[in-house]
């Protein structure tokens, strides 16, 4: 087979657009790069609001959207970009169906929200991802807020098997995060059901099945956003005498922000509706090529719209009946099982990092210090030290006879005249 230049240059294309985007999984948590994201979640909820909701994770979609003119020439690693965001989607929303930590659910959200605009990526639909962008920013720091405003009320609680029953006492928190919950999960007409359609209708059109997976990660979004819910502010209290006693709902510090986040969680999408997007017409100068004009309104997309629209309600209805009707409560840690366990503990991969890359090199760093570091101090010491011996011994001879120091003076003249001798001699 002869290999010509062009298919070199598209090789290098390939590979260059290869490592840029594993650059932007790491960035944007995609598998297998995304368990830092929720061990970034230790940190105050409104860090989490800002940087693990819409600005930092989202900086390698927004670098694959400014470089779209390279990945168009690289379908093959476009086709990647597509199945790694279905797969994280799908991955991170089983694992946020187990999760007992408010913001641990939320935090595996973000991972899946984000596979999501991974999607729409692979199919250079890079104007759908952005739009998903805005709007998860939208209701994704809503909800963060939300759960801080949660676990200031309960002074510090995040177990959602301690909560229940805040309705009533945190109602401004309650109305923002219901709204927030149904903008993620894709109800009509808020946010998140636009901008999730709008890839769910580009996924339909290139890859049916990576349309089916990005669907049902959308309906276990519904279902684990409205468990959720329902364990955190419905039924009755389940935390201690004295939590109950105190519970409040937040000041306007924190309620404020919730109101304009729900506002925008609820009309945010109004800026790219089928056939009037503003925010297409506004991206479009960044695109080497024409952005995508919307698909048509025909049966099929209503078709799609619809069968979104009921899965989110069947994982909402599903949540309701598992969590109101039957009054399930999540199990203690030491009494989780089966499949429930493996989600529970996120497929153990923080456990295999640890046992394939962490305890690997931590051993060897400890071979270093404590062989390889040991060896050399004790070489470089050992120079010294017979530097130093050196210096001493030397040092002996200066001891003030100036008969001593002229013997030395002419002992080294007659060497000097030996060597001059022989040198001229033989």
């Amino acid at each position: 087979m002869i290999t010509t230049a062009k298919d070199t240059n598209d090789f290098w294309v390939a590979a260059a657009a290869l490592a840029l985007f594993i650059g932007a999984s790491g960035k944007s948590a995609q598998i297998p790069l995304y368990t830092w994201l929720p061990d970034a979640m230790a940190g105050p909820t409104p860090v989490s609001a800002l940087i693990h909701a819409a600005t930092m994770v989202t900086a390698g979609i927004f670098m694959i959207t400014r470089l779209n003119f390279l990945f168009d020439i690289a379908p093959s690693v476009q086709n990647i970009i597509a199945i790694i965001g279905a797969i994280t989607s799908l991955v991170a929303a089983t694992i946020a169906l187990t999760q007992t930590d408010i913001k641990k659910v939320l935090a595996y959200s973000t991972v899946s929200q984000l596979g999501l605009m991974f999607l729409a990526l692979g199919f250079g639909a890079y104007e759908v991802a952005v739009f998903h962008v805005i709007t998860h920013a939208f209701f994704k720091a809503c909800l963060f807020l939300g759960s801080g405003s949660v676990i200031h009320g309960l002074h510090g609680e995040q177990d959602m098997r301690k909560m229940g029953g805040l309705k009533k006492a945190m109602p401004i928190t309650f109305i923002t995060m219901l709204i927030a919950s149904l903008a993620i999960s894709g109800i009509f007409p808020l946010a998140g059901f636009w901008s999730k359609d709008e890839i769910l209708m580009t996924a339909f059109h290139h890859n049916p099945s990576l349309w089916i997976i990005g669907s049902i990660a959308s309906i276990m979004t519904a279902f684990y956003m409205f468990r959720l819910m329902y364990l955190t502010f419905f039924k009755t209290f389940r935390g201690t005498k004295e939590q109950e006693h105190h519970l409040h709902e937040s000041p306007s510090l924190i309620t404020f922000p919730l109101i304009v986040l729900a506002l925008l969680s609820f009309f945010g999408g109004i800026i790219s509706l089928p056939g009037n997007s503003w925010l297409n017409d506004y991206l479009s100068p960044l695109f080497s090529k024409v952005a995508q004009e919307e698909h048509s309104l025909g049966t099929t997309e209503y078709a799609l719209m619809a069968i979104a629209t009921i899965g989110a309600i069947a994982g909402i209805l599903y949540a309701r009946m598992k969590y109101i009707k039957n009054g399930l409560i999540p199990s203690e840690d030491s009494e989780i099982t089966g499949l429930t366990k493996v989600l529970y503990h996120k497929y153990y991969v923080d456990e295999a990092y640890q046992a394939i890359f962490v305890k690997p090199l931590n051993s060897l760093s400890n071979f270093f210090r404590d062989s390889v570091e040991t060896t050399l101090s004790a070489m470089v010491f050992g120079l010294g030290k017979a530097t130093n011996e050196l210096a001493f011994q030397g040092k002996k001879l200066q001891n003030g006879s100036i008969g001593f120091y002229l013997f030395a003076f002419v002992i080294g003249v007659c060497a000097i005249l030996t060597y001059f001798y022989y040198q001229n001699n033989f």
